[in-house]
């Protein structure tokens, strides 16, 4: 296995970077149309993230972090993916072609059988080693139900591939504006914003917070069962450590998604994640994409069309997905509207906690639905107050790691898991 960044290869990049300013990313299982997504996507390759080093092979020997990610061989993926066949693939986009395959013994003797997904960089594209390098840095060390597995890499030359746990479902944004043509009905749209919304809090809540970057709907993945797992953390950043307020860096995303004052300062912070997970509620109510130029002009972005509405009782009902039927409970239509009202502040300090963001989500998962139980009243009062109850989740991450830093050169420990608040 070659050498995963050489000194020549970190001046190529800094080169690249200085020559392609606008990047787009994508999902491990991308539509086979990326225009469709590139057409309102802004997004920066961070060249400069002190966070993921160039040279991961150096740092896997070094800090032991990587102990339960496969390094497969090249010729291991080529033959799982039948020589990467065409009709093999999922997906393309910009990072470059997703395939399906079959990992058991027959591949590598101890190895459990199961279906994945390989995503391919294109040596063409504009996503590179980078964005490559977090993703195996971040998905390396982090595990929890709602973040995709990263099963293993394959980093030999210039060749750079990642093999996902294959998600059945593909993703969400698949289900609310594409290739499904069954409705997503109520219950399960508010299951797949609480499995979201616990991957963030759980990343966000980490002793040092990740913040994830690019939420929206093409980046959401889901099981056979709907479960809801964030996918491609090639923007992921670590936060901001002791008496820090922000993590200043290049603006990265995508448009219609990204938080207003991130986009007009680079400075990053967890709040900029819970706005971009208000613009995906928000879609999640309305069946409307963040940003739809087909739509007329007064109602193309959808937050500054649909946000006035949502703490109007007589108009929020008007901008509910018609496809619902009107199947869907009232009050709990109105507690999640209302979510979404705050998480879209265009103050920052004024949006929720992400934490908070779950407890008033429980309530209104399936049965519930048609009885919202006084908590989630006290726990939207608690977002209009300022209030930030506190909620601890415990998810497991690799072994030999904590996860006070995302660096790879931190010292390593015994098992541990996550402390979030």
């Amino acid at each position: 296995m070659g050498n995963c960044g050489t000194r020549e290869e970190s001046a190529v990049v800094s080169h690249a970077h200085a020559q392609v300013p606008h990047l787009h990313t994508v999902s491990p299982y991308p539509v086979k149309n990326p225009q469709l997504d590139r057409k309102h996507s802004r997004s920066m390759s961070d060249l400069s993230d002190p966070s993921t080093p160039r040279n991961f092979e150096d740092s896997r020997k070094n800090s032991g972090l990587y102990t339960h990610v496969i390094a497969f061989t090249l010729y291991e993926l080529e033959t799982i993916t039948k020589s990467f066949r065409s009709d093999y693939i999922l997906g393309e986009g910009g990072f470059g072609t997703v395939y399906k395959g079959y990992i058991d013994e027959n591949v590598r003797v101890g190895l459990k059988a199961l279906p994945v997904a390989v995503k391919v960089l294109n040596k063409e594209g504009l996503q590179g080693h980078r964005e490559w390098l977090t993703e195996v840095n971040f998905l390396g060390q982090l595990r929890h139900t709602n973040l995709v597995k990263l099963i293993g890499y394959c980093c030999e030359e210039d060749h750079r591939l990642l093999v996902y746990e294959f998600m059945f479902r593909g993703s969400l944004e698949n289900h609310l504006f594409r290739k499904v043509k069954s409705v997503l009905p109520w219950a399960t749209r508010m299951m797949i914003a609480l499995g979201a919304a616990k991957g963030l809090a759980f990343l966000h809540n980490a002793e040092r917070p990740v913040i994830y970057r690019d939420f929206k709907t093409s980046n959401i993945l889901l099981d056979s069962e709907y479960m809801a797992k964030l996918s491609d953390f090639g923007l992921a950043k670590a936060g901001p450590q002791g008496d820090e307020t922000h993590v200043s860096t290049r603006v990265m995303g995508t448009y219609g998604y990204a938080a207003p004052e991130y986009v007009m300062t680079g400075h990053l912070t967890a709040k900029s994640d819970v706005y971009s997970f208000g613009v995906v509620l928000l879609e999640l109510l309305t069946g409307r994409k963040s940003f739809d130029k087909n739509k007329p002009s007064k109602e193309q972005n959808l937050v500054e069309w649909a946000r006035p509405r949502l703490n109007d009782k007589r108009r929020l009902l008007q901008i509910i997905d018609p496809r619902l039927e009107n199947q869907y409970p009232v009050r709990a239509a109105q507690k999640a509207s209302s979510l979404a009202y705050y998480c879209l502040s265009q103050n920052p300090k004024a949006r929720p906690l992400m934490s908070d963001v779950v407890e008033t989500l429980e309530p209104l998962q399936g049965r519930n639905n048609s009885e919202i139980s006084s908590s989630s009243s006290s726990s939207l009062s608690s977002l209009t107050a300022g209030a930030a109850p506190r909620r601890r989740y415990t998810a497991n991450v690799g072994p030999g790691i904590g996860c006070r830093s995302m660096k790879p050169d931190c010292s390593p420990g015994g098992p541990t898991a996550c402390r979030v608040r």
